[in-house]
């Protein structure tokens, strides 16, 4: 199976494929390419209905060449005893949304780690500074950052002085519904095998294959409603004194 990134001829069998109404699996099949790889592929560049092979390999070049010039951002200071805020509702609103993320799946620490990266401004912060306004050690922190930083939900940085930031962003919202899809292709995709082993005209073929249906449509339905949703990730609450004006 080949890899590295996708070619320009690819991302043209990619088009080809969404045209003539083919499934991510079936279009990956062809490319002898993950349907992860398929689908990240479509969902960031316009999604079915709108993703153009030049356009997205045009658009790829560009954030490479993005994220080699871009300065990491500088971890913020903590917070000050005059920024404004409530320290307890501050505190009370962390707890909430590490207990939440909890629920979710992950570990505790994970969760308050990456609490902590949400709710500070610059969302970027050293593993000393995570250590020190969590009040754990230095060993936690470390171990937290790296279950985070495989699952994808933090990355990391230099900074001017070779310092290294982990930091979250906006775009792990997307990537997790990205996630979500995938999965549902996966299962959709196993499924269908069994349609094959078992017999086509088989009782247990038909549920299969129904189950498959159903989480590709599932799976297209999350893709197509996190690219039309994304800009939101970006974009500026309109508050109340802007929609007066």
């Amino acid at each position: 199976m080949p890899g590295g990134r996708l070619t320009q001829q690819e991302r043209q069998q990619i088009a080809l494929g969404l045209a003539d109404g083919l499934a991510y699996a079936e279009i990956a099949r062809r490319l002898d390419r993950p349907t992860s790889t398929v689908t990240r592929e479509v969902m960031r560049n316009g999604g079915p209905t709108a993703y153009r092979a030049e356009l997205a390999h045009h658009a790829t070049e560009r954030r490479a060449h993005r994220r080699r010039q871009t300065a990491p951002r500088r971890a913020e200071a903590p917070p000050r005893a005059d920024d404004g805020r409530d320290p307890e509702a501050v505190r009370e609103y962390e707890e909430a949304f590490t207990a939440l993320l909890m629920q979710q799946g992950l570990p505790k620490m994970m969760s308050r780690v990456l609490t902590c990266l949400f709710t500070t401004d610059a969302g970027s912060l050293t593993a000393s500074e995570l250590a020190q306004r969590l009040q754990v050690s230095p060993a936690s922190v470390s171990k937290a950052i790296t279950f985070l930083e495989n699952q994808g939900l933090i990355s990391r940085e230099r900074d001017e002085r070779r310092r290294e930031h982990y930091a979250v962003n906006d775009d792990v919202w997307f990537q997790s519904m990205a996630a979500a899809a995938q999965s549902n292709f996966r299962l959709a995709e196993t499924a269908r095998q069994g349609v094959g082993v078992l017999g086509p005209d088989t009782p247990a073929a038909v549920r299969l294959e129904n189950i498959a249906r159903f989480l590709d449509f599932v799976g297209e339905s999350i893709a197509r409603a996190a690219e039309q949703a994304r800009d939101v990730l970006y974009t500026k609450p309109e508050t109340a004194a802007d929609s007066t004006t």
